[in-house]
C-alpha cells in the first residue's frame, strides 16, 4: 500500500536548508549537495539535503552529506515527525512512516542511503549505525583521573587554548587546522574522501554556530584542533586533529575539556561520536569524557529493486549499502 510519495528536487539541498549546521547553506555547499528528497504523506511532508551520484553500470543513487543532516518538516506544513527530538509520551505525532509504503518511482534513484540526526527516526526500520558518546550537562560530569591529570600537565607545561567563533576565524588559524588534521588523517591511513581541503574548511567554517578550538604547545606551534558545530539541539565534536609531535602529550584531551566546558555554557549535551569500529580506541577515548550513550541511526532505501538487484548481482557486501558499491 503506497502512503506516501518521494521526488527528487534538483536545488542543491535548499528547500530542506535552515539555521542547522547540517543543514547549513555553508555545510550544504561545501559538501555538494544536489538535490533535496521531498516525501510527502498527506499534509504532511519531510525533507532532506542529498548528493546524488552516477552509478556505473546504469542509474542514479543519493548519500546524505556527511555529519547528522537527516529529514525534517518541511515549513509551513505540520511536518510528519518534524521535530523527533521533542516527542513526549502524549503526543499525538503519527508514528514512523514506513519505507515500504514510499513510492519512491518519481526519483529515478535507485537506492538512498540516509544519514538521520540524533534521536528517533522519522522512517520506520532504520539501523542502528553506531553509538554516539555525549557529555550531558543535565549529568553529574565525567572524566577519567588520568585525563584530568593529563590536561593540568599540560596547562602546567605552557599549553594553551582558544575558543574562536568560525566566521572570526583568521587564514593561518583555518590552515593550521587543515595540517594538524591531515597529520592525523595520514597517521589512521584514512580513505581519500576525507582528506576535504582547504575550500572545505573554510565554507563551513562560515556558519553561525559553528567554533574553532585550538591548542598550542609551549613553543607556539598548533598541537591540536577541533571544529565544534551547533545542530539540532546538540554542540557536535566534528572533525579533530593532532600534530605527530605532539602526540605525547595528547592535547586533544585539553581540546575535549573545553568542548565539554562550552557544552555547559550553551546548555546543549555535546556529542563527541562514536569510534571507527565498536570498542576501538577512539571510542574508549571519548567514552572518558561521557556520561551517557545515544545511538545513531541511518536508513538503507531502495527505491528501485529491480536495478537494485541487477547492479548488486554476485556481490559480497559483507552488509555494506548500497551493495553495488561494496
Amino acid at each position: 500500500m503506497t502512503a506516501a510519495k518521494a521526488e527528487l528536487i534538483a536545488d542543491g539541498g535548499a528547500a530542506a536548508s535552515d539555521d542547522q549546521f547540517f543543514r547549513s547553506r555553508p555545510f550544504l555547499q561545501a559538501e555538494g549537495a544536489t538535490h533535496t528528497l521531498r516525501i510527502e504523506a498527506g499534509d504532511a511532508e519531510l525533507l532532506a539535503p542529498l548528493v546524488v551520484r552516477e552509478i556505473e553500470g546504469g542509474g542514479r543513487d543519493a548519500v546524505s552529506p556527511y555529519g547528522y543532516p537527516g529529514l525534517v518538516g518541511g515549513e509551513g506544513r505540520g511536518g510528519l515527525l518534524a521535530d523527533p527530538l521533542a516527542l513526549s509520551a502524549r503526543t499525538k505525532t503519527p508514528p514512523p512512516l514506513d519505507p515500504a509504503t514510499i513510492d519512491f518511482s518519481g526519483t529515478g534513484l535507485v537506492s538512498v542511503f540516509l544519514r538521520h540526526r540524533l534521536g528517533p527516526s522519522p522512517l520506520a526500520g532504520a539501523s542502528e549505525r553506531n553509538l554516539a558518546q555525549i557529555a550531558d550537562p543535565e549529568l553529574p560530569r565525567k572524566s577519567r583521573p588520568s585525563d584530568r591529570r593529563q590536561v593540568r600537565r599540560n596547562l602546567e607545561g605552557g599549553y594553551e587554548l582558544e575558543l574562536v567563533a568560525g566566521p572570526a576565524t583568521s587564514r593561518e588559524q583555518r590552515a593550521g587546522f587543515l595540517d594538524v588534521y591531515e597529520q592525523t588523517m595520514r597517521r589512521t591511513g584514512a580513505a581519500a574522501r576525507y582528506f576535504f581541503g582547504a575550500g572545505y574548511f573554510d565554507r563551513i567554517l562560515e556558519a553561525e554556530g559553528a567554533w574553532l578550538v585550538l591548542a598550542t604547545g609551549p613553543q607556539g606551534d598548533l598541537a591540536a584542533a577541533s571544529i565544534a558545530v551547533v545542530s539540532d539541539g546538540y554542540l557536535h565534536y566534528y572533525l579533530s586533529g593532532s600534530a605527530d609531535s605532539h602526540l605525547r602529550a595528547a592535547p586533544m584531551k585539553n581540546v575535549v575539556t573545553l568542548l565539554v566546558e562550552h557544552s555547559r555554557e550553551l546548555a546543549l549535551p555535546l556529542n563527541l561520536g562514536g569510534g571507527i569500529s565498536a570498542g576501538d580506541a577512539l571510542e574508549e577515548f571519548k567514552r572518558g569524557f561521557a556520561n551517557r550513550q545515544q545511538a545513531w541511526l541511518t536508513s538503507e532505501l531502495i527505491c528501485d529493486e529491480e536495478k537494485y538487484s541487477e547492479l548488486s548481482a554476485g556481490r559480497e557486501a559483507g552488509g555494506y549499502f548500497p551493495a553495488y558499491r561494496a
